[in-house]
């Protein structure tokens, strides 16, 4: 068993994708289910994310969802993967994880992301428009003022002032510096862009100032990881995942999961088949011993000190399998 591996926490991302056939809210229920089993495995934490006017996500709401998460499980700490800090004021983001904190001490994390609506419409029914996201370096620092007790405006957020909840910021463009220069852990993706992924926490590394935060950097990976007995079922898990992308590209919305052996029998443009191979292509997947000597490799090159999976499939069973298979590879004990 690989050291490096051994010596790495490994998490959950669950983004309650949708399914074809299947209504809605069973995609919520089915995060809150996967959040009990993977904590039963030894996972350390699980997130949710936040997505609006998306036909393929059912989690819109994701401090509401994380709530339903740690009131199902016992000590998986929990959180957002993330909240994405334009689309809100942070006295209200502060307040939502204070509530959450104070209900559930010591299991909170806090990952924030930069992103505003996914479409025109979205940002026009949010209030916000693109421009938005440039404000996000300020935006984090008055979140994390109404924790310190320290805003401008005299105002305080309760119950949130004074409590500890660790922020992440999600590293989409030029969060990397934005993390190093507020002194936060940074959440880095994806897995298909080794390269582009090493000069983002070199970036971050290298920029990094100690805060009450993080007295170093901390660097989580996050990606797809699928794990089966054989190279050919684990890439089936990544099928349903690569024809909504492919299909999103191609037509402008994200659909529900279809089943993977649906996708294997469509006839598909050109410009659909070069999204649908790209989004095969680079990811963790393959057999334990694959899937380990990959890990090993990754974890050797970036240094990183966490792991975040966020495999996304039609087939709930086959994904439950995956992460046991991710566990035993990773030898956590729940």
């Amino acid at each position: 068993m690989s050291s490096v591996i051994a010596s790495t926490p490994f998490s959950v991302l669950d983004r309650s994708r949708t399914r074809e056939g299947h209504p809605v809210a069973e995609a919520l229920r089915d995060t809150v289910r996967l959040a009990r089993e993977v904590e039963e495995l030894g996972y350390r934490r699980f997130w949710v994310s936040e997505h609006h006017g998306v036909p393929g996500v059912a989690g819109s709401a994701p401090t509401v969802l994380a709530a339903a998460v740690a009131s199902a499980t016992r000590s998986i700490r929990v959180g957002t993967g993330g909240v994405m800090l334009p689309n809100h004021q942070p006295l209200v983001v502060a307040e939502q994880f204070g509530v959450l904190e104070a209900l559930f001490p010591g299991r909170i994390d806090m990952g924030l992301g930069r992103s505003v609506g996914f479409t025109d419409g979205v940002r026009r029914a949010l209030g916000r428009d693109k421009d938005d996201a440039d404000d996000f370096a300020g935006q984090l620092d008055e979140l994390l003022d109404w924790f310190r007790g320290t805003s401008p405006t005299g105002a305080h957020a309760r119950p949130s002032e004074g409590l500890s909840v660790p922020p992440f910021v999600l590293a989409m463009g030029e969060g990397a510096d934005i993390a190093a220069r507020a002194g936060l852990p940074m959440v880095i993706g994806d897995l298909r862009n080794r390269e582009k992924m090493r000069r983002g926490i070199d970036h971050y590394r290298t920029r990094f100032r100690p805060s009450p935060w993080a007295p170093e950097p901390y660097v989580v990976i996050s990606g797809t990881i699928a794990v089966a007995a054989t190279p050919e079922a684990a890439r089936r898990l990544l099928v349903p995942e690569a024809w909504s992308m492919a299909y999103s590209r191609t037509h402008g919305t994200f659909p529900p999961l279809p089943p993977a052996e649906r996708v294997e029998q469509l006839a598909m443009t050109d410009k659909e088949f070069g999204f649908y191979e790209a989004g095969l292509s680079g990811q963790l997947a393959g057999t334990e011993e694959q899937v380990a000597h990959e890990l090993e490799t990754v974890l050797k090159e970036t240094e990183a000190d966490e792991v975040l999976v966020t495999t996304s499939t039609y087939d709930r069973e086959a994904l439950l399998d995956s992460y046991r298979r991710l566990a035993r590879i990773a030898s956590l004990t729940g």
